[in-house]
Protein backbone atom coordinates (compact mmCIF):
# COMPACT_ATOMS: atom_id res chain seq x y z
CA UNK A 1 0.00 0.00 0.00
CA UNK A 2 1.38 3.45 -0.89
CA UNK A 3 1.89 6.02 1.55
CA UNK A 4 0.51 8.10 -0.84
CA UNK A 5 -3.34 8.96 -1.23
CA UNK A 6 -5.63 9.37 -4.55
CA UNK A 7 -4.08 13.01 -4.46
CA UNK A 8 -0.94 11.90 -4.31
CA UNK A 9 0.13 13.36 -0.87
CA UNK A 10 0.76 11.97 2.20
CA UNK A 11 -2.09 10.36 4.15
CA UNK A 12 -2.85 11.81 7.48
CA UNK A 13 -2.31 8.72 9.30
CA UNK A 14 1.50 9.00 7.54
CA UNK A 15 1.91 12.88 7.84
CA UNK A 16 1.45 12.31 11.83
CA UNK A 17 3.46 9.45 11.80
CA UNK A 18 6.23 11.75 9.72
CA UNK A 19 6.01 14.17 12.59
CA UNK A 20 5.93 12.00 15.11
CA UNK A 21 8.71 9.95 14.82
CA UNK A 22 9.92 10.63 11.20
CA UNK A 23 11.57 13.79 11.38
CA UNK A 24 15.77 13.89 12.09
CA UNK A 25 17.00 14.93 14.91
CA UNK A 26 17.83 18.42 13.33
CA UNK A 27 14.33 19.05 12.41
CA UNK A 28 13.23 17.94 15.54
CA UNK A 29 15.97 20.42 17.56
CA UNK A 30 14.48 23.70 14.62
CA UNK A 31 10.68 22.93 15.44
CA UNK A 32 10.13 21.89 12.40
CA UNK A 33 6.74 20.89 11.49
CA UNK A 34 5.82 19.00 7.98
CA UNK A 35 1.98 20.11 7.48
CA UNK A 36 1.77 18.76 3.65
CA UNK A 37 3.72 16.26 1.57
CA UNK A 38 4.00 15.61 -1.65
CA UNK A 39 6.64 14.69 -4.29
CA UNK A 40 5.13 17.88 -6.18
CA UNK A 41 4.68 20.12 -2.85
CA UNK A 42 5.74 20.21 0.68
CA UNK A 43 5.10 22.57 3.30
CA UNK A 44 6.07 22.83 6.95
CA UNK A 45 6.67 25.50 9.39
CA UNK A 46 9.28 26.45 11.92
CA UNK A 47 9.61 28.51 14.87
CA UNK A 48 11.47 32.21 14.75
CA UNK A 49 12.12 31.61 18.96
CA UNK A 50 14.95 29.37 19.61
CA UNK A 51 16.37 29.82 15.79
CA UNK A 52 17.86 33.15 15.97
CA UNK A 53 21.12 35.12 15.67
CA UNK A 54 22.40 37.14 18.42
CA UNK A 55 20.65 40.13 16.57
CA UNK A 56 17.45 38.24 17.72
CA UNK A 57 16.09 38.04 13.94
CA UNK A 58 15.25 34.32 12.51
CA UNK A 59 19.69 32.87 11.59
CA UNK A 60 19.87 32.30 7.53
CA UNK A 61 20.87 28.89 8.47
CA UNK A 62 17.96 27.91 10.07
CA UNK A 63 15.93 28.79 6.67
CA UNK A 64 18.28 26.47 4.89
CA UNK A 65 17.31 23.84 7.65
CA UNK A 66 14.03 24.25 6.18
CA UNK A 67 14.92 24.32 2.90
CA UNK A 68 16.88 21.21 2.95
CA UNK A 69 14.59 19.30 5.14
CA UNK A 70 11.38 19.79 2.83
CA UNK A 71 13.35 19.19 -0.43
CA UNK A 72 14.94 15.82 1.15
CA UNK A 73 11.57 14.96 1.80
CA UNK A 74 9.92 15.54 -1.06
CA UNK A 75 12.67 13.81 -3.08
CA UNK A 76 12.29 10.37 -1.28
CA UNK A 77 8.60 10.62 -1.45
CA UNK A 78 8.85 11.19 -5.45
CA UNK A 79 12.00 8.44 -6.02
CA UNK A 80 10.30 6.02 -3.08
CA UNK A 81 10.81 4.94 0.18
CA UNK A 82 13.39 2.34 -0.18
CA UNK A 83 15.51 4.91 -2.64
CA UNK A 84 18.44 7.15 -0.41
CA UNK A 85 18.61 10.80 -1.04
CA UNK A 86 21.33 13.12 -0.51
CA UNK A 87 21.55 17.16 -1.00
CA UNK A 88 24.21 17.69 -3.78
CA UNK A 89 23.10 21.76 -3.83
CA UNK A 90 21.41 24.31 -1.97
CA UNK A 91 21.72 28.00 -2.15
CA UNK A 92 19.59 30.30 -0.02
CA UNK A 93 18.43 34.44 -0.83
CA UNK A 94 17.11 35.74 2.43
CA UNK A 95 14.86 38.93 1.06
CA UNK A 96 14.30 40.33 4.85
CA UNK A 97 14.52 39.67 8.66
CA UNK A 98 11.63 37.04 10.44
CA UNK A 99 11.42 38.38 14.01
CA UNK A 100 8.98 36.57 15.90
CA UNK A 101 6.58 33.93 15.30
CA UNK A 102 6.21 30.97 12.91
CA UNK A 103 7.69 31.10 9.52
CA UNK A 104 6.42 28.59 6.67
CA UNK A 105 8.30 27.16 3.51
CA UNK A 106 6.96 25.38 0.53
CA UNK A 107 8.87 23.49 -1.38
CA UNK A 108 7.68 23.30 -5.63
CA UNK A 109 9.33 20.57 -7.54
CA UNK A 110 11.52 22.07 -10.31
CA UNK A 111 12.78 18.78 -12.07
CA UNK A 112 11.01 15.41 -10.34
CA UNK A 113 13.51 12.93 -12.42
CA UNK A 114 15.23 9.33 -12.37
CA UNK A 115 18.43 10.52 -10.54
CA UNK A 116 18.31 14.04 -9.37
CA UNK A 117 15.22 16.51 -7.90
CA UNK A 118 14.80 19.89 -7.48
CA UNK A 119 12.95 22.31 -5.45
CA UNK A 120 12.45 26.10 -5.10
CA UNK A 121 11.41 26.87 -1.78
CA UNK A 122 10.27 29.94 -0.75
CA UNK A 123 9.74 31.27 2.75
CA UNK A 124 7.39 33.88 4.42
CA UNK A 125 6.79 34.63 7.54
CA UNK A 126 3.19 34.98 9.61
CA UNK A 127 2.19 37.82 7.18
CA UNK A 128 2.52 36.02 4.33
CA UNK A 129 5.61 38.39 3.22
CA UNK A 130 8.87 36.22 1.59
CA UNK A 131 11.47 36.46 3.81
CA UNK A 132 13.76 33.49 1.91
CA UNK A 133 13.93 31.88 -1.47
CA UNK A 134 16.07 28.79 -1.57
CA UNK A 135 16.68 25.66 -4.06
CA UNK A 136 17.42 22.47 -3.31
CA UNK A 137 18.80 19.63 -5.61
CA UNK A 138 18.95 16.50 -4.62
CA UNK A 139 20.92 13.23 -5.73
CA UNK A 140 18.55 9.61 -5.69
CA UNK A 141 20.49 6.90 -4.99
CA UNK A 142 20.29 2.90 -5.03
CA UNK A 143 17.95 1.27 -2.35
CA UNK A 144 21.24 -0.76 -1.20
CA UNK A 145 24.40 0.99 -0.65
CA UNK A 146 27.37 -0.43 -3.11
CA UNK A 147 30.22 -1.82 -2.00
CA UNK A 148 33.60 -0.16 -1.85
CA UNK A 149 36.11 -1.33 -4.65
CA UNK A 150 38.60 -2.70 -2.45
CA UNK A 151 36.03 -4.73 -0.49
CA UNK A 152 34.89 -6.73 -4.35
CA UNK A 153 38.25 -6.91 -4.80
CA UNK A 154 39.21 -8.85 -1.98
CA UNK A 155 35.95 -11.44 -2.90
CA UNK A 156 37.79 -11.46 -5.87
CA UNK A 157 40.84 -13.18 -4.37
CA UNK A 158 39.38 -15.68 -2.38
Amino acid sequence: MSALNHDNKLSEENLAALNERGRGALDQKMGIEIIEASPQRMVGTMPVSGNTQPFGLLHGGANVVLAESLGSIGSHLHAGLDRRIVGIEISATHHRAAKKGIVTGVATAISLGRTLASYEVVITDEEGVRTCTARITCLILSATKPEKPENLESKKAN
